[in-house]
C-alpha cells in the first residue's frame, strides 16, 4: 500500500487567492517577481478555463507553473 504523499496533498488543496499568493512567494527564486493580488486577479479573468477543474479555486499544482510563466512572458 503507498504512503501518503503529503506533498501532493498540499499542492492539491484548493486555496483562496490570498493563501495562493502567500504559497506562491514563499520561497520564490530571485529572479522572478512577486506576484501580487492584481496580477492573480488579471490571470484568473485572462485563463479561466484553469480553474474549471479546481471548482474556480487556485491550486499549486494546477496554477503555480502557469502563473511563473505567464508572469515571465514579454510585454
Amino acid at each position: 500500500m503507498k504512503a501518503f504523499d503529503v506533498d501532493k496533498a498540499r499542492s492539491e488543496e484548493p486555496r483562496t487567492l490570498g493563501e495562493f499568493l502567500k504559497l506562491y512567494n514563499e520561497n520564490l527564486p530571485s529572479f522572478l517577481a512577486p506576484a501580487t493580488v492584481a496580477l492573480l486577479e488579471e490571470f484568473k479573468r485572462t485563463h479561466g478555463n484553469f480553474f474549471k477543474s479546481a471548482g474556480g479555486a487556485w491550486t499549486l499544482d494546477l496554477h503555480r507553473k502557469r502563473v511563473m510563466d505567464w508572469l515571465r512572458r514579454p510585454l
